[in-house]
């Protein structure tokens, strides 16, 4: 693995921070054609922080196989109680999935949503309010952009009746064939924080009137948030390629998975406004105006997808690395080499999401067209990590 440590310390003062994620795979950045040349070892974890650090080697245990038998599953949404919800890409449904036994539910189908290349049924979230309101948040591409809908979630209708009308809350984010983002999900302080692609058309990332490229933080209706980086914008970061991961710290610091094209892959963290470089910057960058990634991977190694965040470390899910990261941090820097586990175990590896303390849900990807599916793809796995 090559990969190179990011020595700025972000200002300690910063209420959110993060890093952003992209394709599904896309149609470069795959291959490992490129050869990195930077072999900088990381020098020791910052002081300034006042931070405790976790220790520099961790490890997972797969606990159990939750469920199997998934197709194309994408988001997945952990209920109250310990069932969980995920969402198919191409067959556009939301499925309950039985915490303890694996029995799977479909809740119904989302109505609107056109599968084609990555687009489809993307991430879904729980409102903050889903005890009382009920409702689901879901991304995906339609006919004609990706968009974001809210349904109500009736338990007590027929399996395949229980998801109410979408009530669409954002549209206009621009879709394509690659590159349509999707990964949704509520922050800290109850806002709906959105990771876009964009679409292969590079330009959209540095256009700061472009959806595409983006992470944007909106209210639970849709509206810009109060508090975001350009007045009157939806937009929170930019110059991103493909954002597919976002992941809280206890501090409430954003973090974000990105994919690279044919160099690097990238972890970040989010800083409200900043720059973080695509297309002009793939990885590290010694221009001063874009914000520098925490690490960097080839992209055989990585093609990252969903983050999340447990034990004091970033665990990143790699679709084509087929493999789950472990990045130690200290405040918004890595204090160790990242490390690798479950490589090659259950093949591509679409979504991580934290079950609270050291335990983590894992989705599988492997029924995404990308490969060939083995008996029993996908499934969702329990891990115990330190």
């Amino acid at each position: 693995m090559r990969h190179r440590a990011v020595t700025t310390v972000l200002a300690a003062a910063l209420l959110l921070t993060a890093g952003c994620s992209s394709d599904d795979g896309g149609t470069a950045g795959v291959d490992g054609s490129a050869t990195p040349t930077d072999t900088t070892a990381r020098s020791s974890a910052p002081a300034r922080t006042g931070e405790e650090t976790p220790p520099a080697k961790g490890s997972v245990k797969v606990v159990r196989t939750v469920a199997t038998g998934l197709k194309s599953p994408w988001g997945l949404a952990p209920l109250p109680g310990g069932d969980l919800l995920v969402s198919s890409r191409d067959e556009a449904t939301i499925t309950l999935v039985d915490g303890r036994t694996g029995e799977k539910t479909e809740l119904g189908e989302v109505p609107g949503v056109s599968p084609s290349g990555e687009g489809g049924l993307l991430g879904i979230a729980l409102s903050p309010e889903y005890a009382s309101d009920r409702m689901i948040y879901a991304y995906f591409t339609s006919a004609s952009d990706n968009r974001i809908v809210r349904l109500i979630h009736d338990p007590k209708k027929p399996a395949g009746e229980q998801l109410g009308a979408p009530d669409t809350v954002f549209r206009g984010i621009p879709k394509g064939v690659i590159h349509n983002g999707g990964r949704i999900a509520f922050g800290p302080d109850k806002m709906l924080y959105v990771g876009t692609g964009e679409t292969g058309d590079t330009g959209l990332s540095q256009d700061k009137e472009s959806l595409g490229g983006k992470i944007l933080r909106l209210t639970p209706e849709g509206e810009p948030a109060p508090g975001n980086p350009f007045p009157d914008s939806p937009v929170y970061t930019y110059g991103h390629r493909n954002v597919q991961g976002l992941a809280w710290d206890g501090k409430q610091r954003l973090f974000a998975s990105e994919f690279g094209q044919n160099t690097w892959d990238e972890l970040n963290a989010i800083v409200p406004g900043d720059n973080y470089g695509w297309p002009d910057a793939e990885g590290e960058s010694g221009d001063s105006g874009f914000h520098n990634p925490i690490d960097q991977w080839s992209t055989d190694e990585a093609s990252p997808s969903g983050i999340a965040y447990a034990e004091g470390s970033v665990w990143m899910a790699g679709l084509g690395g087929e493999r789950l990261w472990r990045i130690p941090l200290k405040g918004t820097e890595a204090s160790a080499d990242p490390q690798s586990f479950l490589e090659g175990e259950y093949g591509r590896l679409r979504t991580v999401v934290s079950a609270g303390d050291d335990t983590l849900w894992l989705v599988t990807s492997n029924t995404d067209g990308r490969v060939t599916p083995k008996e029993g793809d996908d499934r969702i796995l329990e891990l115990r990590v330190s």
